[in-house]
């Protein structure tokens, strides 16, 4: 497994300077005219090439480090809950620039450092109870870029998701490429990420267990819908989601339906104040699931909150989560 990591992770680190990948050379500082790009199915223009960006939260700042853009910014506010950075493909970006805040952006803080574009996600920085918004950056004289795993699509208020996960992914990437000048590493990343996934998928069982993916909450469980990053990582490692039929990113659902659907296999998300083992204990202890396959046969997996947001770490967890369930498929098989 850690070989299989290993390798995933050099491969996403291509379009920089590591594992021996042949990179572009620094971005262009100039254009002869504006970039408008479509972000959230909203056409949107940026007047100039940003030097000074703010980010919000450890998979973002890690598709900016994955394209090699440090040196385009600010700092980044992220809380200190999402897992070790020291041996990440990309620790060279966590030491150069700085981490502004432990909790989320804020106004405050974006303009102390100046900035000159914010790219954050709905629930991923931007939020209406605060003013934190696009909007209100823009009063500010400040362009934003939305992540498209957080773009809202119409059915509530807040309901998130306007693609497949890893096709949001793939926009963000191609959508920074073309702000930033650096066009073809964006797309060796692509290419990398889609060659692994693909590989992973021809992998896959024959009978695709189900999968549930907990995030949080005893009274009720918070998970991923099908347009959040774990629906396409469960799906393309060769599982089901047992929530792809719920039209949201993250959500919460009731246990009875969790109960209900049955998954052979649960993965937890790692983060925050309640580890991954105290997640376990709940999990195996709760008396309404004692019948479920996956809490009868202790079948739950971990992976780490960067792994199941939108990042470039994507294509990595779709590796471990593929290889696990492949055990899983053999053993079930052989009972």
């Amino acid at each position: 497994m850690r070989k299989l990591l290993a390798a995933a992770l050099c491969l996403a680190a291509t379009a920089t300077a590591g594992c021996g990948a042949t990179v572009e050379s620094t971005p262009r500082d100039a254009r002869s005219s504006t970039v408008t790009l479509t972000n959230c199915g909203q056409r949107v223009t940026y007047k100039t090439v940003p030097k000074r960006v703010v980010t919000n939260d450890v998979g973002i700042t890690e598709l900016m480090f994955a394209l090699g853009l440090e040196n385009r910014m600010a700092g980044f506010a992220m809380p200190d809950d999402k897992g070790d950075l020291t041996d990440v493909p990309w620790k060279d970006g966590y030491r150069k620039v700085k981490w502004l805040s432990k909790d989320q952006l804020t106004k405050e803080n974006v303009l102390d450092a100046r900035a000159d574009l914010v790219f954050a996600g709905w629930n991923y920085g931007f939020r209406d109870d605060s003013g934190f918004t696009p909007d209100a950056l823009k009063k500010l004289g400040i362009p934003s870029y939305i992540l498209t795993e957080s773009c809202r699509n119409g059915r509530t208020d807040t309901s998130r998701g306007i693609m497949p996960p890893l096709d949001a992914l793939y926009a963000d990437l191609t959508n920074l490429g073309k702000l930033f000048g650096v066009e073809k590493r964006a797309a060796t990343l692509i290419a990398d990420f889609k060659k692994q996934t693909a590989t992973v998928h021809s992998e896959a069982p024959a009978k695709s267990p189900k999968v549930f993916l907990y995030d949080s909450g005893q009274d009720a469980p918070f998970t991923s819908g099908r347009y959040a990053a774990p629906d396409q990582i469960i799906s393309e490692a060769g599982g089901v989601n047992v929530m792809h039929d719920v039209n949201d990113s993250w959500t919460t659902v009731g246990w009875e339906t969790v109960v209900q659907r049955d998954p052979d296999v649960i993965v937890i998300c790692n983060y925050g104040d309640v580890s991954a083992a105290q997640k376990r204990k709940f999990l195996l202890s709760y008396a309404p699931l004692r019948n479920v396959s996956a809490v009868k046969h202790r079948r739950i997996f971990v992976l780490d909150y960067v792994d199941l947001v939108e990042s470039p770490r994507n294509p990595s967890a779709i590796a471990r989560l593929g290889a696990y369930l492949r055990t899983v498929a053999a053993a079930r098989t052989a009972n």
